[in-house]
């Protein structure tokens, strides 16, 4: 590397990471909202403020010279001598816009296998015949660089339109994919036209197709959607909403009769589901189904099969 001096390094921290992307990855850059920017390559990566974070990975900075020792995987030299020899101008913001409600969803790139993702799950307790289900039919995949597993969700035209990644390694990193629609967020459907099973993620709801199998049940007469997250409903009952993903489905599901929850066993999961109770029951039966032991159905699951690698979270069932 040629000898640059201190000032030259000084003046090259100066430079943000949205200068450095307009003159270089123009491509990669995507305007998420009136001040905020997003990546195409790293659809958690946020720069607004003069700022940058990437929520995946929790990990952010200031400076182009963080964002290619951070995210890039430069040495500081290497990182140093390249901005050294840029000429990065400050350009006019006109990279693509898109309103909140069109932003398009960011997939991250698949791995050529999924078997990351398949150990994971069935240490999880999942059952391999669904786990291959849902990647047969492209619900679930693994994702490159960091092999995390990706659940998606599809609008009527097989489109996709939700997109929830987590961590298959200890870290547990999670989130919604830039441009995810919780109108559509994961779900199995069967051929029951009577009743739809509710939870709070995507593990609970394999989870309980695992159970069912296991109690000698077709899980694929099941239909079962994701909350794709913590249901957080008013504190006024009155004011509280049913969340977009089961309205949406009810709206186009007019058999439904009945509806059975099977939220989390702590203050938010019994929380919501007093507020759905609240909202729905005079239009369907509400049955409140939450697991029978742990905090979630996961964890009821990973009990039954005594799977001693999962550790166990001591919370009582609500009552």
């Amino acid at each position: 590397m040629p000898y640059i001096d201190p000032e030259t390094i000084l003046e090259i921290r100066k430079i943000d990471v949205l200068t450095y992307l307009q003159n270089y990855e123009p491509d990669n850059l995507i305007r998420y909202s009136r001040n905020t920017f997003c990546t195409k390559e790293h659809d958690s990566l946020k720069i607004s403020n003069g700022k940058w974070m990437w929520f995946s990975q929790g990990i952010g900075g200031v400076s182009a010279l963080d964002y290619l020792c951070k995210v890039k995987g430069m040495s500081f030299l290497e990182a140093v001598e390249l901005l050294a020899t840029k000429k990065l101008t400050p350009l006019p913001i006109n990279v693509k816009y898109f309103e909140k409600s069109d932003t398009p969803l960011l997939l991250p790139e698949k791995n050529k296998s999924n078997d990351v993702v398949k150990r994971y799950l069935t240490s999880r307790g999942i059952d391999v015949e669904i786990i291959d289900f849902c990647f047969e039919n492209e619900l679930i995949f693994e994702s490159i660089p960091h092999h995390n597993a990706v659940f998606i969700g599809y609008d009527n035209h097989k489109n996709p339109k939700y997109a929830a990644f987590r961590a298959t390694n200890p870290s547990r990193v999670m989130g919604d994919c830039s441009g995810s629609k919780k109108s559509y967020s994961f779900r199995l459907l069967g051929t029951n036209k009577d009743e739809v099973h509710l939870f709070e993620s995507a593990i609970d709801l394999l989870s309980f197709a695992t159970l069912y199998k296991l109690n000698g049940g077709n899980w694929k007469e099941l239909n079962l959607i994701s909350l794709s997250g913590v249901y957080a409903p008013s504190n006024d009952l009155t004011k509280s909403k049913v969340p977009k993903a089961l309205q949406k489905y009810l709206e186009n599901s007019l058999s439904i009769k009945r509806i059975i929850l099977h939220l989390d066993n702590d203050i938010a999961g019994r929380r919501a589901t007093k507020v759905l109770e609240f909202a729905l029951s005079n239009q369907l039966e509400v049955v409140d189904d939450p697991p029978r032991y742990g905090k979630d159905v996961n964890d009821f699951l990973c009990f039954k099969l005594n799977i001693k690698s999962i550790k166990e979270r001591n919370y009582e069932r609500w009552i």
